[in-house]
């Protein structure tokens, strides 16, 4: 497959959140690629990755994780 791709990072995560609303429940899925900052732990990366993810998801402050998964982006 020959396609431009942008560069990735180190780890690839996936975050699934739900939050009440009126008639049901909102659940958002949310994954990608980082490379967490020098001398950061598991926590901090996921503590990093939730405030990005309300940042770009607003609605979904306060969602409480159903899943999450951090592993390292290699084959």
């Amino acid at each position: 497959m020959t396609t431009a791709e942008q560069p990735q990072g180190r780890y690839h995560f996936v975050l699934t959140v739900q939050k009440p609303s009126p008639g049901g429940y909102i659940v958002a899925d949310w994954s990608g690629s980082m490379t967490p900052e020098p001398g950061w732990t598991r926590h901090d990366t996921y503590q990093a990755i939730r405030a990005e993810h309300v940042r770009q998801r607003p609605d979904m402050a306060n969602a409480v994780v159903l899943f999450f998964s951090l592993e390292p982006n290699q084959l």
